[in-house]
């Protein structure tokens, strides 16, 4: 048996008035999906245990049956080994997000999804100007960057700028959360003001100013955290021997090598809705040929939840399930050595409120030969009826290795 699990990022929703009271999910043509929910079971699984944010980290983390209470170690160090930056002792790692902030609020957490070039100039640029022997800034993808900070405190308290848009940044900048991280939450705070004055009248902000795009006009470092210790899958799971990750999105590489997976790159993965979905297809399918176990990352639909674009979060849908899910299931139906599929979100983005909820998510698990349950189709409402019930911790994983 190999396995591959297919996460569509942010995809669950609330029931929209404009749609009806139907979510995206139930709105949108997603055949394959269906198929597979008519086939196999499903359920509903929280992913974000109680007391902690229902950030991609934690939900990802939670379903691949990591306990985030003793594994978690904040994003930071997650995606600096997406990005080779080795943590060492001593040091702190954060994600650092490149922002736009117009009137003193936060517009957006990506600064309007800046181009890498952009942002890895604007990145060296902040490197030059305020890296030292205890600050270095690292380039990653788009908005999404690294700072490493020798002798920082995690003990900090740090707002995700996704969390808040049209909030005022003096509002949630970094607090201290014991008095000997204040020296810590003082420097990261004097760090973002700085950013500010430097960045405003950068060649590539005024650039993007003048094309009529947001500026990429403040940095925002948050998630910090040391290097985690995490088991691989390997060892917490003998059913898998070798396994891949295929994401565009730093962090989720990052788990997936602490996690023991090969991460695999596909030329035009971006983390949109133009992302390359059918390399991603491709590169699944040779993967799964020659390895137990997949995880297979999309990102867009939590960005075009954050947008609060409903019509856009309803073709990132469509497009999963025409581009990725339809040619993965069109494909290994065929081999001799059967294919377990799952398929998820890891939480909730509402567009609404253009953030992330701590709601549980409804998932498929397909294997040939699996008696199904009574569920049809697959989205948040029907799978509440599926035989799985609601799961929790590692239940979900060592459902889908189940033999």
């Amino acid at each position: 048996m190999k396995y591959i699990i297919i996460l569509g990022d942010g995809m669950a929703e609330e029931a929209i008035p404009s749609l009806d009271g139907k979510s995206p999910m139930q709105v949108a043509n997603t055949p394959y999906m269906d198929l597979l929910a008519l086939k196999g079971r499903s359920g509903m699984l929280a992913t974000v245990p109680e007391g902690f944010a229902p950030g991609s980290e934690i939900a990802n983390m939670s379903l691949l049956g990591y306990d985030v209470r003793t594994d978690f170690e904040g994003r930071g160090s997650l995606e600096a080994a997406s990005i080779g930056v080795a943590i060492q002792p001593g040091e702190m790692a954060m994600r650092c997000n490149l922002i736009c902030i117009q009137d003193g609020l936060i517009k957006n957490h990506s600064a309007g999804h800046i181009s890498n070039e952009e942002a890895a100039e604007l990145v060296h640029f902040l490197e030059a100007e305020l890296g030292n022997e205890l600050v270095k800034f690292h380039v990653g993808i788009s908005y999404r960057h690294l700072l490493v900070m020798k002798g920082g405190s995690k003990k900090i308290y740090c707002t995700p700028p996704h969390d808040v848009p049209g909030t005022p940044f003096k509002d949630v900048t970094i607090k201290a959360l014991v008095p000997e991280a204040q020296a810590t939450a003082d420097a990261l705070n004097q760090l973002i003001l700085r950013s500010q004055e430097l960045l405003a009248n950068h060649p590539v902000n005024l650039k993007r100013i003048a094309a009529g795009k947001d500026p990429a006009n403040s940095i925002w470092p948050w998630s910090p955290g040391y290097k985690p210790a995490m088991k691989t899958l390997m060892e917490q799971y003998p059913t898998i021997k070798t396994g891949s990750v295929i994401s565009a999105v730093d962090l989720i590489k990052g788990i997936g090598i602490y996690a023991g997976l090969e991460s695999i790159e596909v030329e035009g993965a971006t983390g949109l809705y133009t992302t390359n979905y059918e390399g991603k297809a491709q590169a699944a399918i040779d993967e799964l040929r020659k390895k137990d176990f997949v995880f297979l990352h999309l990102e867009a639909s939590d960005e075009a939840g954050h947008e609060g674009d409903v019509a856009l979060k309803i073709k990132t849908i469509e497009y999963l399930d025409r581009r990725i899910v339809g040619p993965i299931y069109e494909e290994v139906k065929t081999w001799d050595e059967p294919v377990t599929i799952a398929i998820l979100p890891d939480h909730p983005t509402y567009c609404r409120t253009k953030t992330h909820v701590n709601e549980p998510v409804p998932f498929l698990i397909y294997r040939p030969g699996v008696e199904p349950d009574a569920v049809k189709v697959y989205d948040e409402f029907a799978a509440r009826k599926g035989a799985y019930g609601l799961l929790k911790d590692d239940e979900f994983i060592k459902a889908v290795l189940a033999k």
